[in-house]
């Protein structure tokens, strides 16, 4: 049920006593005797309404309505009168007042006039106890305490109020900038919309166009016969995310900023012009002014997309963000194995904070359920983790270990089976999705140099990796 909060102000006793003991049943009533009080409550406790008396000592209501609509643009305020001062009521309502009353006050007038200013609010507040609730059953777990991260995230809140300004979230790889896109989409206006994710460095050359704009029956050979709606036009009215957009062709740049000029675009074959709404929101790991100056981004897609530009701290510079990350993945991951653990040993969380994450955050989650895997418990120890950490190292001589012995000739320490079962398929898929991101870790990103270090040919090294949406 929404509750409304309601701020008298007025420097008669017997009016503040009469309004409040006719609305306290229904609202949340707080009476002041000048606006000054009144204003300075609102720091703690801002209302939703506030009936404010003009003829006030000190403060005026006036000089007291400009100052609430300065600092609390939300509010509604209803003035009070004691005569019906036109000139009076007239810069009152120029100022922003929503309504007006004259003294003596009659209650039952004054109670319409009141539940007639809330019903704005109330739809005010069913949107963000709505939006609320998507929030807390859609938006993944974005862990951080450092005030790096808590400063990207007060901004996101900041600019993610509009329906439609593009954004462009910048940071190294694992660093979770689609988990920004997903807070920027539901904290959005546009949150009851879809939200639609294209990598687009997965989407080749030549079908780029069909997928992000659809096409027409017919378009090419083997098109399908009822036509195909582009991934732009599910986006309608909710947000496009699009991922690796620095892997974007010359060519799809190209079309790509047709569309974000005037909405306009039209499916592959077809003549009729659609259009609609939606944010787009971009995110790279790359430098994208080093690729203007190269010629392989256009400039002018550039300022189209990073209308506002959010950057993404690497793990390494919120290394106080590390610890609870990882205590979140032990209770994540030991719910999927099956496993319990009593947290992190000392030194697992020592040298957690100590290494040098290049994966960031997924490298992060990677170590975490290895250690899940092979750790006995009750603790998740430095020996589960497969991290060394040598006092005096430089951040390139430390070492991430795969799941094996960490000594020649030392045993493998896989887990037990519990007297549940395992799921085989969850912890075959674990242990080849940790060696592809290590193996792409230590290569540099290289595929061709991963698929070597794992054996096994390039085709097959990107086909599970694709399958495993490994980045």
């Amino acid at each position: 049920m929404i509750s409304y909060a309601i701020y008298v102000v007025d420097d008669e006793e017997t009016i503040r006593e009469g309004v409040t003991m006719a609305l306290e049943t229904d609202y949340q009533v707080k009476a002041f005797s000048s606006a000054e009080a009144a204003i300075e409550a609102m720091n703690n406790n801002p209302p939703d309404l506030v009936l404010l008396d003009i003829g006030l000592p000190g403060m005026d209501g006036i000089e007291a309505l400009g100052r609430i609509i300065e600092l609390y643009p939300d509010i509604l305020t209803i003035m009070i009168t004691a005569y019906e001062d036109i000139n009076t009521v007239i810069s009152a309502m120029k100022l922003g007042a929503h309504d007006y009353v004259v003294k003596p006050i009659h209650m039952d007038a004054l109670e319409v006039t009141i539940r007639n200013a809330l019903e704005t609010v109330r739809l005010r507040k069913e949107v963000q106890l709505l939006q609320e609730k998507y929030l807390k059953e859609n938006l993944p777990c974005f862990i951080g305490e450092s005030n790096a991260i808590q400063d990207v995230m007060a901004f996101v809140g900041m600019v993610a109020k509009s329906p439609d300004t593009p954004i462009l979230i910048l940071g190294e790889t694992g660093t979770g900038k689609e988990l920004i896109a997903s807070a920027i989409h539901y904290r959005s206006p546009n949150f009851k919309g879809p939200l639609v994710t294209v990598n687009c460095g997965a989407i080749p050359n030549d079908l780029i166009e069909s997928e992000l704009f659809g096409y027409e029956r017919g378009a090419f050979s083997g098109a399908s016969a009822s036509g195909k709606k582009g991934l732009v036009e599910q986006a309608a009215n909710g947000t496009l995310f699009l991922d690796e957009v620095g892997d974007l062709s010359m060519a799809a740049q190209a079309k790509l900023l047709r569309f974000l000029e005037d909405g306009e675009y039209y499916r592959l074959g077809g003549g009729k012009k659609l259009r609609i709404q939606t944010r787009v929101v971009s995110a790279t790991n790359k430098d994208l002014e080093s690729m203007i100056e190269k010629g392989d981004f256009r400039r002018d897609l550039y300022y189209r997309l990073a209308v506002i530009k959010v950057e993404v701290p690497s793990l390494n510079n919120r290394r106080d963000d590390i610890v609870p990350i990882a205590r979140h993945f032990l209770v994540e991951f030991g719910r999927k194995h099956g496993k319990t653990f009593s947290g992190l040993s000392p030194q697992a969380e020592d040298a957690l904070k100590k290494f040098h994450w290049e994966g960031n955050v997924r490298e992060l989650r990677n170590v975490i359920e290895r250690g899940v895997l092979v750790g006995k418990g009750p603790e998740l120890t430095l020996q589960d983790l497969g991290i060394e950490y040598l006092k005096g190292e430089t951040h390139s001589e430390q070492s991430l270990q795969g799941v094996g012995p960490s000594k020649p000739g030392a045993e493998i320490a896989f887990p037990p089976i519990p007297p549940t079962g395992i799921d085989f398929s969850s912890v075959q898929e674990s242990l080849e999705r940790y060696y592809i991101a290590e193996a792409l870790r230590l290569a540099g990103g290289n595929e061709s140099k991963a698929a070597q270090l794992l054996n096994i040919n390039h085709h097959t090294f990107r086909y599970r990796r694709k399958k495993l949406q490994i980045k």
